[in-house]
């Protein structure tokens, strides 16, 4: 359940870049490919810095799956 919550934060994070950048162009056409070219850097950079969190999560809801199966073949 937290990796889905991480991938939801990451993808509401590139919606977000690219929702600035879609208006950020439509308002000054004349920098369109400037601004379209940060937009991508910082499209990649929130990718990066999700990748840590996704990674804890992964290690957190594995450990919480494990224990749970534990928990199952005893009882069962």
């Amino acid at each position: 359940m937290r990796v889905l919550i991480e991938v939801v934060h990451i993808a509401i994070g590139l919606a977000a870049a690219y929702g600035i950048a879609w208006l950020a162009a439509w308002s000054y056409p004349r920098a369109t490919g400037d601004i379209w070219l940060v937009t991508y850097v910082a499209m990649v950079a929130v990718v990066l810095m999700g990748v840590g969190p996704l990674r804890r999560a992964y290690a957190i809801d594995r450990k919480r799956l494990a224990r749970a199966g534990r928990k199952e073949s005893r009882n069962g």
